[in-house]
């Protein structure tokens, strides 16, 4: 893991142009495209009834038709508080 890149794959795809990239969740995910400086699309799915989801990162910000919430229960301040659980 060199954040927000994952050395192996995980549920967190991100595309930039043609190449694929893992992150190690939605934040780091999301990381990779303001990391790349580059536009993006993310493919996960739910962690609840695991229907595919995808977001678009434009011009770095994300599309604005994206229906859905990204939640973080724990403030980033606190994530290496306990980075396991987090």
């Amino acid at each position: 893991m060199a954040n927000p890149f994952s050395a192996i794959p995980t549920p967190f795809e991100v595309e930039v142009g043609d190449r694929r990239y893992f992150g190690n969740c939605i934040w780091d995910a999301l990381g990779i495209s303001a990391c790349l400086d580059a536009d993006a699309r993310i493919r996960t799915s739910c962690p609840d009834c695991s229907e595919p989801l995808s977001l678009d990162i434009r011009d770095g910000a994300l599309d604005p038709s994206a229906d859905g919430v990204i939640h973080f229960v724990v403030p980033a301040a606190r994530w290496w508080d306990d980075i396991g659980s987090t």
